[in-house]
């Protein structure tokens, strides 16, 4: 008997070692296997499946934050029960858990909006992922853990609702906070039960909590957080765009393979010729909605972009492979434009960059179907 605990003892002190030896790798490696699970995931699986593999992410995070600070609050813990090597490698496991809840968080983000417009959202996202391990020392106190699990609930709650409800109304954002707030508070109030110091902080607690959700909803009604579950799968500027039964028909100018992959493309055109841009939109089914193209030219006297026209059209989702709309623009001055895809409200899914320059003849177009 004596030996057997002997071994054990012997058996963790070496696992200890080890972790404790490795563990400025295994924090960031576990952060970014994460990721790497959640960019293979994502791209292979249904939306409802994703959603699934993410509620299971946010409770394992929750449960293993818990599971730490109460095992070592714990004035009776058996050093030689095996839960001590769930306790060990616990920081590896929030590690992956936060590592694929922001990573997929940022994954959904970043395909529904323009990092131009909403870079500061992306950016928040990013330092937090990367701050995992140059901050691993502040993520192990429970008010930095629970700040960042707070942050996760409520972006995943503002992801998932309005699938939930087929809607991106700001009323469904604002339950989402709300319902953010309510589990958050379940949460603290069980953290609570079990451990002194968290009791003690509730103040402190309240403050990152609430102060995140202002900051969330400033940069919602900013018009910075991006319009999920809308996201743009294509966009482009073209000389015509007419619909031919299910299929759009578009005349371009004929592109290099530079071309394509740089931003900020060349169109030609005879004066008084229109220009066309097309868009696709991925949205889930029942969803109904408008989506405006805002038309902006670059004054060089002023050095401000100007809103010249903002079309709209109807959105009904459910189209696999995105809902195609289009919109046009007539006389359009020579020089820089922009064209953003908005929804009603002015979240900004994608910017289509293009300079316009006259020509006396008509250049050599080709014609493409979508």
């Amino acid at each position: 008997m004596i030996g057997s605990r002997f071994k054990s003892s012997a058996r963790f002190k070496r696992l200890k070692g080890l972790y404790d030896k490795y563990e400025r790798i295994l924090i960031p490696g576990t952060l970014v296997f994460g990721v790497a699970v959640d960019f293979v995931t994502f791209r292979s699986i249904q939306i409802n499946t994703a959603f699934l593999l993410l509620l299971v992410h946010l409770v394992v995070a929750g449960s293993t934050i818990a599971f730490m600070h109460i095992y070592d609050a714990s004035k009776r813990k058996d050093q030689e029960s095996r839960l001590r090597y769930f306790r060990l490698a616990a920081p590896l496991v929030v590690q992956f858990t936060f590592g694929a809840l922001l990573s997929a968080s940022l994954i959904f983000y970043w395909f529904s909006g323009s990092f131009s417009v909403s870079w500061p959202f992306m950016i928040i996202i990013a330092a937090l992922m990367g701050s995992n391990d140059v901050l691993r020392h502040y993520y192990l106190k429970p008010v930095v853990q629970i700040g960042v699990y707070y942050f996760i609930i409520f972006s995943l709650f503002a992801l998932v609702l309005p699938y939930a409800f087929n809607s991106i109304e700001p009323w469904v954002f604002l339950t989402s906070g709300v319902a953010s707030l309510f589990a958050m508070l379940l949460y603290v109030e069980f953290l609570g039960k079990y451990l002194v110091h968290v009791r003690y902080q509730r103040s402190g607690i309240a403050v990152i909590v609430v102060g995140i959700f202002i900051v969330m909803n400033g940069l919602y009604f900013a018009n910075i957080i991006p319009p999920i579950p809308l996201s743009l799968t294509e966009a482009g500027i073209y000389h015509s765009v007419q619909r031919i039964g299910g299929e759009y028909h578009v005349v371009s100018e004929p592109e290099s393979f530079l071309d394509r992959i740089l931003p900020g493309q060349t169109i030609h055109i005879v004066n008084g010729e229109r220009i066309y841009v097309f868009a696709s939109i991925f949205a889930p089914a029942d969803l109904d909605t408008t989506i405006y193209h805002d038309w902006q030219y670059y004054d060089v006297e002023i050095r401000q972009w100007v809103s010249r026209s903002r079309p709209s059209y109807s959105l009904f989702g459910g189209r696999g492979d995105g809902y195609r709309g289009f919109s046009f623009s007539s006389n359009v001055s020579p020089g820089l434009w922009r064209v953003d895809v908005e929804t009603e409200r002015g979240q900004t899914m994608g910017r289509i960059r293009f300079n316009v320059e006259h020509v006396e003849e008509a250049v050599e177009l080709q014609k493409l179907i979508k």
